[in-house]
């Protein structure tokens, strides 16, 4: 984006500065967004790395070791998208119309992740089976691929008219920034859901799941090199708030030490440690979306109709309901999440009643 049209964004959100409360809501729905990248990331993971196990049984064991939780990290996802309808309804008017078709195949893309860890092993046929392995596998590759390539675009900017309307074509979504930020995304899951296997796999299974993370280990730096190349030269302007706040360089440090730890632990053969610092990875890049997008919610082509925390947000009285009812909720939902993860620690069995 050229200086001209970032000099422009500054000056249009310094008009119009958000309130605490705004700002409070802009971190609310990135926490609840990031929580669901995390969580729901290594079990995409998982899902995307599926055909790479031989057997019947291996296959069991990679739905089992997600079946305890998958459901549940998804809650994130659709508590992100109620909080940005109650926060910012603009920004979800806009995303929802604008991404359609997008969001639909995404919507499919779950409905087969589902659909598939259920019905899998209702049938001893080797044909059913198949079928919906390569289906858990592509509703799990397609899901990753649409969420990154939805995130590359509202980083790089769609056209919005004076309305706010999305005003390009599924097929602009498409361009080549986009594509390579789905691509990193995809890699980065497949790195988590190896890392994940490995913990919870043992055997010969889980020494090939060694080998499958250090490789996702290596090609995702390969790809997020060329990523931040591809964001410094092509979207120069996410690098401005840096320089209003200089503190705000500690999470692009520290996001880079968890890209590098996290093969680093995996050879020296923490992997608990390893997982641990591919989670850190996931939610530092997050943060470095949301610094590089603030004020803006949804950037815009040309850059004066773009949607910003204040031009998008609901009334004072509907966010200061919202934030009440979410300070009692999340506490119980992160509670929840965490006594489930505790209960079903440790290594997958595979039993007659599992998937």
């Amino acid at each position: 984006m050229p200086l001209t049209q970032t000099a422009q964004a500054l000056a249009q959100s310094a008009a119009a500065d958000p309130t605490a409360l705004q700002l409070t809501w802009f971190l609310l729905v990135g926490l609840l967004l990031t929580l669901y990248a995390v969580l729901d990331g290594f079990d995409l993971g998982v899902g995307i790395l599926h055909l790479f196990a031989r057997t019947d049984e291996e296959r069991r064991i990679f739905m089992n070791s997600i079946g305890p939780v998958w459901d549940g990290n998804e809650v994130y996802l659709l508590t992100g998208g109620g909080a940005l309808f109650a926060a910012f309804p603009d920004v979800y008017a806009t995303v929802f119309s604008g991404f359609y078709l997008a969001l639909i195949l995404v919507l499919v893309a779950f409905i087969l992740r589902a659909v598939s860890l259920e019905f899998r092993s209702k049938e001893a046929f080797a044909w059913w089976r198949q079928a919906w392995d390569v289906a858990f596998h592509a509703g799990s590759l397609l899901a990753a691929l649409l969420v990154g390539v939805a995130l590359g675009n509202i980083a790089r900017g769609i056209p919005l008219d004076a309305n706010h309307e999305y005003a390009g074509s599924f097929l602009t979504l498409l361009n080549p920034y986009a594509l390579l930020v789905g691509l990193v995304t995809v890699l980065l899951f497949a790195q988590q859901g190896a890392l994940y296997l490995v913990m919870k796999t043992e055997g010969a299974l889980q020494a090939r799941m060694r080998k499958v993370a250090t490789w996702a280990n290596a090609l995702f730096i390969l790809l997020y090199a060329a990523l931040t190349l591809g964001t410094l030269l092509v979207q120069g302007d996410m690098v401005q708030g840096y320089y209003v706040a200089p503190i705000l360089w500690l999470v692009p440090l520290a996001t880079l030490a968890a890209v590098l730890a996290t093969p680093w632990l995996h050879q020296k053969g923490k992997e608990g440690a390893a997982f641990l610092a591919s989670c850190l990875t996931v939610a530092g890049l997050m943060g470095l979306f949301g610094i590089g997008m603030f004020p803006n919610m949804v950037r815009s082509i040309p850059v004066e109709n773009s949607l910003t925390i204040a031009n998008a947000s609901s009334s004072p009285l509907s966010q200061t309901v919202m934030l009440i009812i979410a300070c009692i909720g999340m506490p119980l939902v992160l509670g929840y999440s965490a006594y489930i993860y505790w209960v079903f620690r440790g290594k997958v069995k595979v039993e007659k009643a599992s998937y």
